[in-house]
């Protein structure tokens, strides 16, 4: 069986479904590990991302699919999972193969798997708009760090954007390494060398400077602490659902979280 090997990119995966029509092959797997390992009987087809092959890919999947649908796609693929590949591989075949329109056709597996996919990259995108938070620079820059389990960075930018649209804000990703600046006018992607930012995150810390920060920033920060401790009613709490509702690993962002 033929495996098509592509870089990871959205323009890479919608390149492997124009090539899979091109030589009408659609029984193969999808992987974006440029080192995978194959066997004797396996044969290796490095994709290259074709802007042109693509955009015709999306544009044939703009006519078959709902608005939903699309977002779901969208959604699964910011999932950065090889088995998401697959199913978002398949289902395009599907989709292309099917007179009529697919998006509700849970019983297939692949618009199942799509859609679960599509719901936890939803649920991530949610608690980034929920529990990131923001430390005041020198420079006035607001400056957060995450690390959310799925490509979410590019989902939550108009949030912020129409949330703090008067102050310029760079929230980065320290496992993907790169982030969304906002300088009062347009969002802008960066890059940049985390530890100058974060000298302890080897030892798992975050929102744990060492950059310079706005004199008036750690009596923000107590100030919060000081009003979260308030209102904690301690005889009822409960941590079992805390955590249901905010879980531990998004603890490291948050002020009132960190001691």
């Amino acid at each position: 069986m033929a495996t098509y090997i592509f870089d990871g990119t959205f323009t890479g995966l919608l390149s492997c479904v124009f090539r899979a029509f091109q030589f009408k092959e659609f029984n193969v797997l999808i992987s974006s590990n440029q080192h995978i390992q194959s066997n004797l009987f396996d044969e290796n087809i490095c994709v290259e991302s074709n802007e042109m092959h693509a955009n015709r890919v999306w544009q044939g999947l703009k006519l078959r699919l709902s608005k939903t649908g699309l977002r779901n796609f969208y959604f699964a693929f910011l999932s950065e999972n090889e088995e998401a590949f697959q199913h978002l591989f398949n289902f395009s075949i599907y989709s292309f193969s099917s007179s009529k329109p697919i998006d509700k056709d849970y019983g297939h597996p692949d618009v199942l798997a799509v859609s679960q996919w599509a719901k936890q990259v939803g649920r991530e995108k949610h608690r980034m708009e929920a529990f990131v938070r923001f430390k005041k620079c020198k420079d006035e820059l607001f400056l957060s760090l995450v690390k959310p389990d799925f490509n979410v960075l590019p989902l939550i930018q108009k949030h912020f954007e129409a949330r703090y649209k008067d102050q310029r804000w760079l929230i980065y990703d320290e496992k993907r390494n790169f982030g969304i600046y906002y300088d009062l006018t347009k969002i802008s992607q960066v890059d940049m060398n985390i530890y100058d930012i974060d000298k302890n995150l080897e030892y798992g810390a975050s929102q744990n400077f060492s950059i310079e920060l706005d004199t008036e920033e750690i009596l923000y920060d107590q100030l919060w602490k000081d009003y979260f401790k308030s209102v904690n009613i301690t005889a009822r709490k409960n941590i079992k659902l805390h955590i249901q509702y905010v879980p531990k690993r998004y603890w490291r962002y948050m002020n009132e979280k960190i001691i």
